[in-house]
């Protein structure tokens, strides 16, 4: 069938709200209950897991052999690790980014009592009183605090606000989404993901795409912890495509604009004909890509292969600046990998040995092994070789 129009408006709308549900790894059952609605707007049917991973599936042609489009839904936050006797918190991080990029934010902090709103401060942010200090105070969690937005100069003070330690921060995204096309946002790793992924379901939805084998769309809570797909993989899902963020940044080939496929991360190289297949998709439909290695670097994909499930991975991204911090991407790469899964999942079933966890060797696949060409140019043999003649 090749790639359908996508409804760029619609994923910008999407994302938009997305960003508005406030949902730290452990924090999630708003974002889930949004997507599951979604999904089940788009005429699926959505089933949650014990602690509201969100999956569906769309029906092909044969339920072997099935194939998984995954994203997560969790972002980065923060928890309270202490109540201090000033009244403010001390804060840990909750998933992996710098507290250069925590000073200043504005967050929500999630008791028993209710939230409460407040910010993440160094602990001398006050140039008035501490001078030149403000500039020479390390980098680090334990050299911020959280200043909670109620009256709290005592540890007394805020028991009395129901704030506990273990309580979750979410903080806030900031978006802005330009006439160029370029977002603004902290968390858009991984709402954006969510979002094209909703688009391309959408566009499936509206042409009828019949596809070879099911399709599960699957939207993980903890990835930004380490546990992401490792336990939504139904038994017969033989390929998982992962949705994820590219990074866009020195030494890197990831870009803002069309499909960055990872080639590799930090757990080492992703499934061969699995990722040859998009790029070969990306070449036939005229959708621009290009490739990178990303070297510290987790999905749910790591998470999947981790917990065992012998399943064929690729990871299409969109790029992304300064992830895990106030990020950057073009909507030009969220289209094109939304156009990119729509070609896929209606693309032939190509291994046909894939519908089954295990075969016999008739079937299985091959790489190539054969020598490269070795026909030089005229002016390559001259220039170089003239001297060995």
């Amino acid at each position: 069938m090749g790639k359908l129009d996508v409804d760029t408006n619609y994923i910008l709308e999407i994302l938009k709200k997305l960003l508005e549900i406030p949902s730290p790894t452990g924090y999630t059952d708003a974002i889930a209950r949004f997507v599951s609605e979604e999904l089940h707007s788009l005429g699926l049917e959505p089933k949650l897991t014990r602690r509201g991973a969100v999956m569906a599936i769309r029906k092909g042609e044969e339920h072997r052999g099935a194939r998984a489009i995954v994203s997560h839904l969790d972002t980065l936050g923060a928890q309270v690790k202490r109540l201090k006797e000033n009244g403010r918190l001390e804060v840990v991080p909750i998933g992996h980014w710098s507290a250069r990029f925590a000073e200043g934010a504005r967050i929500t902090l999630f008791s028993g009592k209710g939230s409460y709103r407040g910010t993440i401060l160094p602990l001398k942010a006050s140039g008035h009183t501490f001078n030149d200090e403000v500039d020479e105070l390390p980098v680090g969690w334990p050299y911020t605090e959280a200043r909670i937005d109620a009256p709290s100069r005592s540890v007394d003070d805020l028991h009395k606000l129901g704030i506990e330690v273990g309580d979750i921060i979410a903080v806030d995204p900031q978006p802005e989404f330009l006439d160029n096309g370029f977002i603004v946002s902290r968390h858009l790793d991984n709402k954006a993901g969510v979002a094209l992924m909703l688009g391309a379901l959408k566009a499936m939805q509206e042409a009828n795409a019949e596809t070879p084998v099911d399709i599960h769309w699957m939207f993980t809570i903890e990835e930004e912890v380490g546990v992401g797909a490792s336990t939504v993989i139904e038994k017969e899902v033989a390929a998982l495509l992962a949705i994820d963020n590219g990074t866009t940044a020195p030494g890197q080939n990831s870009d803002e604009f069309g499909v960055t496929i990872c080639m590799a991360d930090q757990g080492g190289p992703l499934d061969f004909h699995l990722t040859k297949k998009l790029v070969d998709i990306c070449k036939s439909e005229s959708i621009p890509y290009q490739k990178d290695v990303f070297r510290y670097y987790r999905s749910d994909l790591s998470s999947a292969l981790e917990a065992g499930h012998d399943i064929r991975t690729a990871l299409a991204t969109f790029g992304i600046d300064a992830s895990h911090g106030y990020e950057r991407i073009h909507v030009h790469a969220l289209v094109s990998i939304a156009e990119l899964i729509t070609a896929y999942t209606t693309s032939p079933f190509g291994i046909k040995r894939d519908m089954y966890e295990k075969a016999g060797l008739k079937g299985f696949t091959s790489q190539p092994m054969e020598k490269a060409p070795q026909d030089l140019s005229k002016d390559v043999k001259e220039k170089y070789l003239k001297h060995d003649q």
